[in-house]
């Protein structure tokens, strides 16, 4: 006997495509500008992007969660490389994927011994050109990673972030006339989102 329809379709699969708008609907809750040009190109609408981030936020919510990195391996394949990595006493392991989007960067996952995900971000791809970042009207929208910022500013303060995919930096800055000023920049997935600006007060 025929099995009777159910009238449901198999899910459609999750990939690398729908992964990208996971990433751009977090970026959009803070400069929804450059997300709407990479959506576009992308060729997706914002239909799309809500029923993407519904989709991953409801496999990270299920009762019977994949582990992590399986997660990222299911849907963005094997990586393109994997290389051990020591950070203070801790030794872990870097898996990076490229993502279209973002040619010069790579979607990167810190792993622990036994497969545990510490920190997930984009990072600058192996052997691409960093940004130049000498002074704040260098800071724009998408122009750098964390450890970037970071670097180019010392020393930077790490800020709480306000969901586990976003990080903050408090640094001081010249502008393009040399005159200093305080900085909190903003980063989601590990790219820098926005700035908030000021002047420092003037020294006694």
């Amino acid at each position: 006997m025929d099995p009777v329809p159910t009238g449901r379709r198999p899910a459609e699969p999750f990939t690398p495509l729908h992964f990208q708008l996971v990433l751009l609907r977090r970026m959009a809750d803070f400069d929804p500008g450059p997300v709407e040009d990479a959506r576009h190109a992308l060729g997706a609408s914002l239909a799309d992007m809500r029923e993407a981030n519904r989709r991953w936020q409801a496999m990270l919510r299920s009762p019977r969660p994949r582990p992590a990195l399986s997660r990222y391996r299911s849907v963005l394949g094997e990586p393109e490389s994997r290389v051990p990595r020591r950070i203070g006493d801790l030794d872990c392991e870097a898996w990076q994927w490229p993502l279209p989007l973002w040619p010069a960067l790579r979607f990167e996952v810190l792993t622990a011994p036994g497969g545990a995900v510490w920190n997930e971000w984009l990072v600058r791809a192996p052997g691409a050109a960093p940004p130049v970042l000498r002074t704040v009207e260098d800071l724009t929208p998408w122009s750098c990673t964390v450890d970037e910022a970071a670097r180019a500013f010392p020393p930077a303060r790490p800020l709480q972030g306000t969901a586990p995919t976003r990080w903050g930096l408090a640094l001081v800055a010249p502008d393009a006339h040399g005159a200093p000023h305080d900085v909190v920049a903003e980063f989601t997935w590990g790219l820098l989102q926005r700035t908030a600006v000021s002047s420092p007060p003037p020294r006694p």
